[in-house]
Formats: C-alpha cells, structure tokens, sequence
C-alpha cells in the first residue's frame, strides 16, 4: 500500500522533470540564429544586432525583478531575490551583468552611447521584452518565479558560446565575454533557487500547470526575440 508521501514525493519528481523538460527543449538555444552564431556563421554585422538588440533585454531584467521582488513575502525571500538586481545593477558604477553587457557592445565595436540610447532597438524585441515584464507585474508570484526557470539551460549555453567566440570571433577582445563567464555560475545558482520555490508553492495540478505554462511563455519570449532580430534583414531562413 502506497504512503502519501511517496505520492507526493513521486508527483514532486515528475512535476520538476516536466519544468526541466520544457526549459530544455524550447530553450532558444535551439532557435537558428543562436545555431548560427555557436557554429561561427554570423557576419559581424549580425552579431553587432544581436548584442544592440539582446541588451534591451537586458536592461529589463532587474526591472522585472524588481516587480518580483514587490511580491515577496518574507524578508528571507526578499534578500534573496535582491541579490538579482545586484547581479545585473551591480553594487556601484561600473559594475554589474549591465555593464559587462555594454563592455561586450564596445569590444565587437558597439559604442556604449549606441546600446544605451535604444534608438535602434526592433519593434519585435520591444514587444517581446514588455510582455515579459508585464508577465511579471501581472501574474502571481509562482508564475513570476517559475518564467525564471529559462536559466536551467543558460549554463549550458554560456559554455557554448564562450567556446564559440573564442573559436569563430576572435576579433572581439576576450575580456568582452566576461558577461558569458559570470552568467554561467550565476545561472546555475539562481536557477537552483528558483525552482526550489515553484517545487515548493506549487502543491496542486492547477499551481503546476500555471507554473508548466509560465516557462513556456518565457521560453517563447526569447524564441520571439531571436525572431526579430534573424528576420531583420530581410533575409528568408529555413
């Protein structure tokens, strides 16, 4: 006879291996630009887009989780979630993801003034960034938590792309790519985190599939991205 532990337990294993799945196999890291560029076929112009345009969601990223951060509801959570915005924001000027991210802009030949001003951002990329910040201002905490969930793959990409451009684009300085080197343990970390939350709140198969369909949305925000900015030369893709 079955304890309701086990069944809890087993039903636990199984939601976290559908999270896993779906930040796995619709993870942009699938998507042909990013194919592209890990197998070196970017021309520098493409890959000057691509860093112009990704930045925009960059810069987003502690404003969405500045809206999680509101949702919060212990001190505990709080000050882990905090950690974050100082991840990206940096503790004093000239620290942070955000300037390493402008650090890269200037190494491939993208000056700072240029990322920052947004003038050249897509329509597409604007669209797709608001969405997920709206996602997060709007909907619960589970759901603003689980959309994290992308980072379960962003480890993986990281050495990917690390390895890319040292091979294939050896014309932007090396210290450029300090963005993708910092990103690859604090992905891991952040991730960890995250999904110990949605494990945690989502007890019942509603929870669950709302949390399912949170990574999905944001796994198609970043596909969404990439869209944009591999179309906007005009150019058909197969």
């Amino acid at each position: 006879m079955s304890t309701g532990i086990s069944t809890s337990t087993s039903r636990t294993t199984a939601f976290e291996d559908r999270l896993r799945t779906v930040a796995r196999e619709r993870y942009h890291d699938r998507h042909s630009f990013n194919v592209r560029m890990h197998q070196g076929e970017l021309t520098p112009d493409e890959l000057r887009r691509w860093i112009l345009n990704r930045f925009h969601y960059q810069r987003h990223i502690p404003v969405k989780d500045a809206l999680v951060l509101a949702k919060l509801d212990s001190p505990q959570l709080r000050r882990m979630w905090l950690r974050r915005i100082e991840e990206h924001d940096g503790r004093a000027e000239g620290e942070g993801g955000i300037e390493r991210w402008l650090r890269l802009g200037e190494a491939a030949g993208v000056d700072r003034a240029r990322l920052l001003s947004g003038e050249e951002v897509l329509p597409g990329v604007r669209l797709a960034v608001d969405g997920y910040v709206n996602f997060c201002r709007l909907r619960s905490p589970l759901e603003a938590v689980a959309a994290s969930l992308t980072e379960l793959s962003a480890p993986g990409i990281m050495r990917t792309r690390i390895a890319a451009f040292e091979r294939h684009y050896r014309w932007i300085d090396a210290d450029g790519l300090a963005y993708f080197r910092s990103r690859e343990t604090q992905g891991r970390q952040d991730s960890g985190e995250a999904l110990g939350l949605v494990l945690d709140w989502a007890r019942t198969e509603a929870d669950q599939e709302r949390a399912v369909a949170a990574l999905a949305f944001k796994c198609d925000v970043l596909w969404s991205l990439l869209d944009a900015i591999d179309h906007a030369d005009g150019k058909e893709r197969p």
